[in-house]
């Protein structure tokens, strides 16, 4: 687990800072008719503006700056012109910025136009989820307290969790250790003075069960029901929890 210095996590803030703008302008552009390619060029000009680097574009492959998944799709939608969001469906859209050599990572989910009132429950469900893990990281506490919070959020709502996916260390690099679970395990590692964290719940309106499509990327529930992702990457200090991908 490695602690971030002082000028790391200005930067730190500073990429967080721009894909809070591309979550800003998500919001304000998803609605019916608009396809997931749109919303990754709009993401990637954000991206490129404000001098930063897309960190998910090329990574082991990867073709394009968000990940896109929609309604059953849990995480690492890709792109494409012919995906176009229709009334009722929901979207995850993950993405990250490196600035000067340091990243934000954040994903959200979004309702397009009006949603049935189980998804937006769902929705409310692993926001909520997100939120309690958040508050957990903080110095010295067991990383096991972030994966139970969310855990027991997620068994109150009575939603599936997605075990295959979790959160994760991130810093120079977006993926790095530890890995974080979204439910209890036996670890025993402690969250260290400035460390930095990518806590995603993945939750499901169905049951826990996941698989990757042909494409090599795209994970989708087994039994085809709605999936919400939220994200935050969070810094444990003195102060409390410090959320990077929050406009500043």
């Amino acid at each position: 687990m490695n602690k971030k210095s002082r000028e790391e996590i200005k930067l730190m803030c500073m990429a967080g800072n721009i894909v809070a703008l591309v979550h800003q302008e998500m919001k304000r552009v998803i609605e019916p008719g608009i396809s997931t390619l749109e919303l990754d060029k709009i993401a990637h000009d954000i991206i490129k503006k404000n001098k930063a680097i897309p960190t998910f574009l090329g990574y082991c492959g990867f073709p394009n700056t968000i990940c896109a998944s929609v309604n059953e799709q849990v995480v690492h939608g890709i792109p494409s012109k012919d995906v176009i969001l229709k009334e009722g469906d929901i979207i995850s859209v993950d993405v990250g910025a490196t600035y000067r050599g340091l990243v934000g990572d954040s994903a959200w989910t979004y309702a397009v136009g009006k949603i049935a009132p189980e998804v937006q429950n769902l929705m409310d469900i692993t926001q909520k989820a997100l939120f309690a893990g958040i508050e957990q990281m903080i110095p010295e506490n067991p990383l096991e307290n972030v994966s139970a919070a969310i855990e027991d959020v997620a068994k109150e709502g009575r939603v599936g969790i997605v075990r295959q996916y979790g959160g994760h260390g991130v810093g120079r690099e977006m993926h790095e250790e530890p890995f974080l679970f979204n439910y209890r395990t036996n670890s025993r590692v402690i969250i260290k003075r400035n460390c930095a964290i990518a806590i995603e719940p993945m939750l499901n309106l169905g049951c826990d069960e996941v698989h990757q499509l042909d494409d090599g990327w795209t994970v989708v529930t087994d039994d085809k029901k709605p999936s919400a992702h939220f994200e935050h990457t969070v810094i444990a200090t003195d102060d409390g929890p410090l959320i990077t991908t929050r406009v500043q």
